[in-house]
């Protein structure tokens, strides 16, 4: 039996994406052709919220306190999730005592740095959304 060739392994691949240009080209050329084009007006035309009609500017301006407030709440987010996976390691770490300590130390000096920028935050008021 034959070895396949490199071109042959990646021909299902090249079927695929050759799928996937011809079904994203279909659709938007018969959403183009198929499509209502007429009967718009401004009316038609505007953004709803709730029944509601829209009051103010679409895009305000959004306060710098809310975008801290997001990067804090990426930073202990990333905590949170740097957490599941060393208390799943850190059973099996137990049977080693020499390792036993150096994972508990190091996720101990870890959480004391983020404590630590925790209290920074709330020295700086930080959480405080209405100042």
């Amino acid at each position: 039996m034959e070895e396949p060739t490199q071109f042959s392994q990646y021909l299902a691949v090249l079927i695929l994406f050759i799928l996937a240009v011809a079904a994203t080209g279909g659709m938007i050329g018969l959403s183009t052709l198929l499509g209502k084009r007429g009967g718009r007006n401004r009316a038609k035309d505007l953004a709803w919220e709730c029944g509601m009609n829209p009051v103010g500017e679409g895009n305000p301006r959004m306060s710098v306190k809310f975008y801290l407030v997001a990067m804090l709440f990426i930073l202990f987010d990333i905590e949170v999730i740097f957490l599941y996976p060393w208390s799943v390691v850190y059973r099996e770490m137990l049977a080693d005592p020499a390792m036993r300590n150096v994972i508990l130390v190091a996720m101990i000096s870890f959480l004391g740095i983020l404590f630590v920028g925790y209290i920074y935050a709330v020295k700086k008021r930080a959480f405080d959304w209405k100042s």
